[in-house]
């Protein structure tokens, strides 16, 4: 997401001593005599979007009498793997990230789905199919999808006009484009970025799969990709040397928070950037006179077009859960047609199933199908959640902050990260 989770980056407020209490006290609590079978949901959102999916729950727990949820918000990763890894956790099924699948299985304290899902009647080749690769270990499913993400390259229809410049369709123009939307004082100080990046990392993983890179092949890291080297080099050589690491540094620091009235997107500090859906939900919200647009990032070739980055928001139900069967009618219910299209509406995110693709659920979200269209791409890649992800992660950012600086080359830089890999985790 990646912050990418994208999802998450409005993650609401902590939660206190009294629904922690209320976590343990509640989280797989046997089912009454006769009753439904109770369960508890503890997740990460908090405030508005804890508020949506309470209504989620209350829609399902009136649909039926088999399972009764009991939502806890709880945005505390710590306390989540405390859980996971104790011998009865405190709750029955919850949500995380995608990348930590492979971590989690590995480790035993996800339950493998296939039956589950299976018995009730969900079949993983309706969702995104970069997703459900991203939510196995080992030949079994061990996660959901409930919302994914993916990046497209916005723009600011009023810098564009001002400077003469078109809507990017090809990599060489988005070069040009970013040269002409860059805008640097007589001593070096920038007062306009052609091409910011919310998240350096996302950007460019991102662009390695536009110039045909791949992160991680057959089953293992790879950095050195030549494409994926290539497509380092181009952000440096666009974005970094023009201005010089130093100055681009300097300007960056100074930049607004992200997503809020002075995000540098929205004060046009950054003409063009590239981000995910969520995007199209806060600008009218936050940003309601921007005239902006979104268009799908340009690719070295044809054979490449709308390549892009998938990221995942995920279910799932802990090892130690008691209530496993009625955890998963729920979380049935959650991917259901209903339940994703309220999930994700919620969220401002984008569904998993495919079906819901052209939905016209989605037709009041400004400009949301470039993101929602991208699902159906071939080109969608989704990294590895392999044990060793997190790893991996650390390090590919290592790099690309050394060549940012300008204290590294591409290729020594991910030549590193290819040397390190040795030593990952493997399970």
């Amino acid at each position: 997401m990646h912050l990418t989770s994208a999802g998450r980056r409005r993650l609401g407020v902590a939660v206190g001593a009294l629904a922690a209490s209320a976590l343990v006290l509640t989280g797989c609590s046997a089912a009454e005599p006769d009753g439904p079978e109770k369960i508890t949901f503890s997740y990460l959102w908090g405030g508005a979007e804890a508020d949506a999916i309470e209504a989620i729950i209350a829609d399902f727990n009136a649909s039926q009498d088999e399972v009764e949820v009991t939502g806890i918000s709880s945005p505390d990763f710590q306390k989540q793997l405390t859980s996971l890894s104790a011998s009865q956790g405190s709750f029955d099924i919850s949500d995380h990230f995608g990348n930590a699948v492979g971590s989690w299985a590995s480790k035993g304290i996800i339950a493998p789905l296939d039956d589950l899902l299976a018995a009730n009647g969900v079949d993983p080749a309706d969702f995104a199919p970069a997703s459900i690769e991203q939510l196995s270990y080992d030949g079994k499913i061990y996660s959901l999808p409930i919302a994914v993400h993916t990046f497209q390259l916005l723009y600011n229809k009023t810098l564009l006009a001002e400077a003469g410049v078109e809507v990017p369709t090809t990599m060489d123009e988005l070069a040009d484009a970013i040269a002409a939307l860059t805008k640097v004082e007589a001593d070096g100080t920038i007062t306009q970025l052609g091409l910011g990046d919310p998240s350096p990392s996302t950007t460019i993983t991102t662009l390695g799969y536009a110039f045909g890179g791949d992160w991680d092949a057959d089953g293992a890291p790879s950095p050195t990709n030549a494409a994926n080297v290539e497509a380092l080099q181009w952000y440096y050589d666009n974005v970094v040397a023009p201005v010089g690491s130093g100055k681009l540094a300097a300007f960056k620091s100074g930049v607004g928070e992200y997503m809020s009235p002075e995000d540098p997107f929205y004060t046009g500090k950054y003409a063009m950037v590239i981000d995910g859906e969520w995007r199209a939900v806060n600008i009218p919200n936050t940003a309601p006179d921007l005239d902006w647009g979104v268009t799908a990032i340009p690719a070295v070739s044809s054979a490449l077009a709308d390549s892009t980055q998938l990221t995942v928001s995920t279910l799932f139900i802990p090892s130690n859960s008691k209530h496993k069967e009625a955890a998963a009618k729920f979380l049935a219910y959650l991917v259901s047609d209903e339940g994703a299209t309220a999930f994700s509406l919620a969220l401002g995110n984008l569904p998993a199933k495919l079906s819901l693709v052209g939905s016209s659920a989605y037709d009041g979200i400004p400009q949301f199908s470039v993101w929602l269209d991208a699902l159906a791409s071939d080109n969608v890649h989704a990294l590895s959640s392999a044990p060793y992800s997190a790893e991996y992660s650390t390090d590919l950012g290592l790099a690309f902050d050394e060549v940012l600086s300008g204290t590294s080359t591409p290729e020594a830089a991910l030549q590193k990260v290819a040397g390190n890999s040795s030593n990952y985790a493997t399970e």
